[in-house]
């Protein structure tokens, strides 16, 4: 454990910081305002003894954090979600009650410390989660557009020779899309923008993949995203996410810490002798959880063989092994639970929580070196 003297809490907002000193022996405490200027905070938090500081999770990130570290000073993040505040302070709420609530939670020990990123691997976090974000742009630009054709009473209905409806966005529904019309300019004009705005996003959503693959095969992320793709369900931007998400998986005390972190492990909510448990928490990384539960749908469709290796995807026999061990651990869970009339959804979040724990078994074999 860390031995400090001096509790800092910083209240961290995007032009100021409001900062409180806390001697837990003398019970002295030391008020100043700040500018966002790390180099100003640690000068003045430097003048206490053996200073320590702390400041809450949330939009501002962990820009803050490293600079103070750069500097000389010991800071940490603080988790938001698990700081307990009095509810006799919920009415009286400003800045330097919270830093001072920051000071005196850290000189208590109370503090559940956030995992800070190096820049390296936020990046990686920011690319991968752009991916998601033009992911779902292009969803809702697709949405716009399909519907704005319904409402006009045009719906793409070709058909393949044996009978079967084709699909939209494929070449033959853009032919078809192209040789629609509007007598009313207004409207031409909305359809036109609308067909544009989904080009244009279909054009940055295979950009970015194509730079997260690139990000992929680095020699920081390669030995762990080709381990994890062994696993049905889980390509090169899931396994990608789950690796710099998660940053080093040895730092979870084991599989169920993992899952937890994820947010995909049962809610409960139990007193005395009555045991009642609902769905999961959804408390944690919801990037991650939901490229899990996505990834977990695969499993049905997907055979017992071995996942092919793809090119230049190297992973060591054993991880190999251990992989495939999963993958059949999963089916086989999965015919169970269909067999037991559990319902597909409920199912497959049982699922892909079990994947998270075969995700950090195989994330801590290559770390270990096996």
């Amino acid at each position: 454990m860390t031995q400090y003297a001096t509790s800092i809490g910083l209240d961290v907002h995007a032009r100021s910081i409001a900062a409180c000193a806390f001697d837990p022996m003398t019970g002295e405490v030391t008020r100043a305002s700040f500018g966002y200027d790390p180099a100003a905070v640690a000068e003045w938090a430097l003048s206490f003894d053996a200073p320590r500081a702390v400041y809450e999770s949330g939009v501002t990130g962990f820009h803050l954090c490293r600079a103070l570290r750069a500097l000389g000073l010991d800071c940490v993040v603080g988790a938001v979600s698990r700081m307990q505040k009095p509810s006799a302070d919920r009415r009286r709420k400003t800045d330097r009650r919270d830093a001072e609530f920051l000071a005196r939670l850290l000189a208590t020990r109370n503090v559940v410390e956030v995992d800070v990123p190096d820049e390296e691997c936020e990046a990686g976090r920011d690319l991968s989660r752009a991916l998601e974000d033009a992911r779902e742009d292009l969803h809702r630009a697709r949405q716009r557009l399909s519907k704005f054709l319904l409402r006009h009473g045009l719906v793409f209905d070709e058909r393949t020779p044996t009978g079967a409806r084709k699909g939209n966005w494929t070449r033959a529904w853009w032919a078809w899309c192209r040789s629609v019309s509007f007598a009313e300019p207004d409207a031409q004009a909305a359809f036109e923008h609308y067909k544009d705005e989904v080009r244009r996003l279909e054009d940055a959503k295979r950009s970015l993949a194509r730079k997260v693959a690139d990000a992929a095969a680095r020699p920081r992320w390669k030995p762990r995203v080709d381990a994890l793709r062994c696993l049905k369900g889980v390509d090169v931007v899931t396994a990608h996410a789950l690796v710099v998400e998660a940053g080093d998986f040895s730092r979870f005390r084991g599989a169920p810490a993992f899952a937890a972190w994820c947010g995909l492990v049962p809610s409960e909510h139990s007193s005395g002798e009555g045991q009642s448990r609902g769905g999961v928490t959804k408390a944690g990384n919801g990037h991650v959880r939901r490229l899990l539960v996505e990834a977990a749908w695969h499993v049905p469709m997907s055979g017992r063989d071995p996942k092919e290796l793809a090119a230049g995807q190297e992973v060591a026999p054993a991880v190999r092994r251990h992989a495939t061990k999963g993958v059949r651990r999963l089916i086989d869970r999965r015919e169970a639970m269909a067999e037991a009339g559990k319902r597909p959804a409920v199912a497959n979040c049982a699922t892909a929580r079990e994947l998270a724990c075969w995700v950090w078994a195989i994330g801590s074999m290559v770390e270990a070196g096996a």
